[in-house]
């Protein structure tokens, strides 16, 4: 497949699931109250940084998208670790001197323990003063070595996964706490961006999509859907389009200065969202069903550029996260052959996509699934599994 000049090819990865938990933070509290697994020293990836950089580089990847935990800059309340700043440069630096461009986000499911303790995003204040302070001092600490920003990860389904399902901390579940999250840390996310694109770098949101299919008639099918759709697309996109927040049953919330926060709309894909029968459905009918519960539908990506492309045909898109839990490394190529067809079948009917990020590089934690579940393209010991080898010949150079 020929693609665009300049497509950005990378992986994806998060600080809590390559380096362990910080013992500052909120999920390891999670941890030692024996709500998930360990997750210790996460893959190495704190000590193995340059070689995992250099395995990258040798199978033709020019960028990757990691996160910098809050929780190791400031483990107390201002005060910055100097340690855990200084270790984040030469990561960013040794990324970049193995041709590796880095793309660094913010927030990716994990709080200081000290901003938990104060209600999280539920306090006002941890979102305009110290969110806006951290952000401040990241831009300035690390703009000058990141290639990109993706400020909060799934910043459109954080609030859901803490504070409606009670899946990860602070594990509540409860509809108005979700609401009164959901724009704040809409609004954080967005604010976050206006800063971080100050610094000359490009900013991409990163959604959390799913494929939107209805299969019947029924009313019901239909209202899930469509409130599937307000909470998963609408919000995030009007808040970047038009500066308007419209949380359902809560009155909207104007910010104009928010208009554009992004440059491009990113999103991770895992699976299709079904509704039939008034009730969520497997997708397609008898998929196996991923170690994770759901359906296994790697066409489902076409959807969702679809939809993007519909809904905001002026945004560039990226395909932040893209990838398969499997102990099956067939499997995994096969899903990645396939998943990357329908990206570039997608680009040929004129959807505007500039990068495919594969989650993982390196078997990581999976959160509560600990490290059962193996998302990489490279193994724990560091072997090169062959699934890379379909990244490898999608991001060769024409005639390589």
């Amino acid at each position: 497949m020929r693609w665009p000049d300049g497509f950005w090819w990378g992986t994806g990865a998060s600080s809590a699931q390559t380096e362990g938990a910080s013992p500052a933070s909120d999920w390891w509290d999670w941890e030692q109250a024996g709500r998930v697994p360990i997750s210790g020293a996460g893959n190495g990836f704190a000590t193995r940084y340059a070689e995992d950089f250099a395995l990258l580089a040798d199978l033709g990847l020019t960028h990757h998208r990691l996160s910098i935990d809050w929780a190791r800059i400031e483990p107390e309340e201002g005060h910055r670790d100097e340690a855990a700043v200084q270790h984040y440069r030469a990561v960013l630096s040794a990324a970049r001197e193995a041709g590796i461009e880095p793309w660094v986000t913010l927030h990716h499911f994990v709080l200081p323990r000290w901003v938990a303790a104060r209600g999280g995003f539920l306090h006002e204040p941890n979102r305009t003063e110290a969110w806006a302070r951290h952000v401040d001092f990241m831009a300035d600490t690390y703009g000058d070595l990141v290639y990109g920003w993706k400020p909060v990860n799934e910043f459109n389904i954080f609030p859901l996964l803490a504070y409606r399902l009670g899946s990860i901390p602070p594990g509540h579940q409860d509809a108005d706490e979700w609401a009164t999250a959901t724009e704040a840390v809409h609004l954080a996310t967005a604010e976050a961006g206006a800063r971080l694109r100050q610094t000359g770098k490009p900013v991409c949101a990163i959604f959390n999509l799913a494929g939107i299919v209805v299969l019947d008639d029924d009313p019901e099918s239909r209202r899930q859907a469509d409130r599937m759709h307000t909470t998963g697309y609408d919000l995030g996109l009007e808040l970047l389009r038009e500066g308007r927040l419209s949380v359902p049953e809560r009155e909207p919330i104007d910010r104009p200065d928010l208009a554009g926060w992004a440059d491009l709309v990113g999103f991770s894909y895992y699976f299709t969202f079904a509704f039939g029968e008034g009730r969520l459905q497997t997708y397609p009918a008898g998929a196996r069903t991923s170690p994770l519960g759901y359906g296994i539908h790697a066409e489902g990506v076409g959807l969702v550029l679809d939809d993007l492309h519909r809904l905001a045909p002026e945004l560039p898109i990226v395909v932040a996260e893209y990838g398969i839990g499997t102990d099956d490394d067939e499997e995994r190529a096969g899903y990645l052959r396939v998943g990357l067809a329908t990206v570039h079948e997608a680009i040929e009917r004129g959807v505007d996509v500039r990068g495919f990020f594969h989650w993982t590089a390196v078997d990581n934690y999976e959160w509560a699934h600990g490290y059962d579940v193996r998302f990489g393209i490279i193994d724990g010991d560091r072997n090169v599994r062959p699934s890379a080898d379909v990244l490898r010949a999608e991001a060769a150079p024409p005639g390589a």
